[in-house]
Order: C-alpha cells, then structure tokens, then sequence
C-alpha cells in the first residue's frame, strides 16, 4: 500500500467487519473509511436517486 493511500472500505463480514485489516492500514493510510457508517449510506442514497429517476422516467412514457 502506498503511503497516504485512500482506503474505501466497501465490504461487510459477519461482526460488523469490513474487508480491510484497518489496524494494518491504519498508520499508513491518509483517509480510511470505518465499517459500519462508511461508504453504506453514500450506497444507499445512490441507489435512491437511480430509483427515483427510473420512476421518472417510466411516468414519462404512459
């Protein structure tokens, strides 16, 4: 891992554990995003907006 490196931390394990060793990647990484309460609400949010687009755009064609 590179010095500074910006580590998104996306996966989720059983325990609330994510996909990275942070305790590992802790010391070198600039910016590390915590499990839970990192990268799931962005998720969550992203896949509401494409929701609410879909809608749209299906309203439009009726």
């Amino acid at each position: 891992m590179k010095e500074s490196a910006v580590i998104l931390n996306a996966g989720y394990n059983e325990g609330n554990i994510g996909d990275v060793d942070y305790d590992s990647c802790y010391k070198k990484a600039g910016v590390i995003t915590p499990v839970p309460g990192g990268v799931g609400p962005v998720t969550i949010s992203m896949l509401l907006e494409q929701t609410v687009d879909s809608a749209e755009k299906s309203a439009k064609l009726l």
